[in-house]
């Protein structure tokens, strides 16, 4: 026959813990948030290079073609 469930006495519900053991775990969450924040900052940062290199290899084969067509029309007459 089942017996019935122990009851609990106030030595039983305090809880046994480390006090630094609480400090270790609040400073691993502030890590790894600083972490997720670090890294979302270097992904904005690495999309606006990405994009300024971007423009800025367009803007120089947009002026090498104008200075090519320039150079075409000089020589051949155009």
């Amino acid at each position: 026959m089942a017996e019935p469930a122990r009851r609990q006495t106030a030595a039983d519900e305090a809880p046994h813990y480390d006090p630094r053991s609480i400090e270790r775990t609040l400073l691993a969450q502030r890590a790894r948030r600083e972490a997720r924040v670090a890294q979302k900052r270097a992904k904005g940062h690495a999309r606006i290079r990405f994009f300024v290199v971007i423009f800025a290899l367009l803007g120089g084969a947009i002026a090498l073609g104008f200075l090519i067509w320039q150079e075409v029309q000089r020589l051949f007459g155009l």
